[in-house]
């Protein structure tokens, strides 16, 4: 007879995973106790270097069914939600995702579906880098510098190089203008190239 588990995880020790649990009981499903993971993990964390998920695959048998709330309590992102589906599929192991009305990744649709959700993904990353990209293109046309704002201005940077060449200090001039010592050997080695 098919088991069911339930896996749920959270980011941030403020946000409870319970929550997810609970969503899973609502939508009809009763699990016994023994077979609900959940944990606090950051979604950065690859789901086999998760304690708790890892637990859950070694528990795991063919003809189980896991169910999670959401597509993204499985992975980090497409690759490894990916990989997943893949490790459930060749275990025979059912993956209900409720957020996907239920849908069993492991079948056929599940599979179509999966593919759709990482081509939707890849293309909206695109589509990130092109505003990115147009957006940087503006502001340089527009006189913006790359970078973070210089802390020094033109007059700046003379005054330094002035007083540089009366002897003083890198550490005092960083001091007196409040900023690290590597940016007064930058304004100094910069002098040095443009002579």
């Amino acid at each position: 007879m098919s088991r069911l588990f339930i896996y749920g995880r959270v980011s941030t020790s403020e946000q409870n995973p319970e929550n997810q649990h609970l969503e899973i009981q609502q939508a009809g499903y009763t699990i016994d106790p023994k077979r609900v993971i959940l944990e606090k993990v950051s979604g950065a964390t690859p789901a086999d270097a998760r304690q708790g998920f890892s637990k859950l695959k070694e528990k795991l048998e063919a003809g189980d069914t896991l169910i999670v709330t959401k597509l993204d309590r499985l992975g980090r992102d497409s690759i490894d939600v990916q990989h997943q589906v893949e490790w459930f599929k060749e275990n025979s192991i059912r993956l209900i995702v409720l957020q996907l009305g239920n849908l069993d990744l492991t079948s056929e649709a599940g599979a179509f579906t999966l593919k759709i959700l990482a081509a939707v993904a890849d293309f909206e990353r695109g589509l990130i880098r092109e505003r990115t990209l147009a957006g940087q293109s503006k502001a340089w046309k527009e006189g913006k510098t790359k970078g973070r704002p210089k802390k020094t201005s033109d007059t700046d940077r003379k005054v330094i190089i002035e007083r540089l060449s009366k002897g003083v200090s890198v550490s005092q001039l960083s001091r007196d203008y409040k900023i690290s010592r590597a940016s007064v050997i930058g304004i100094r080695n910069t002098l040095a190239k443009q002579t």
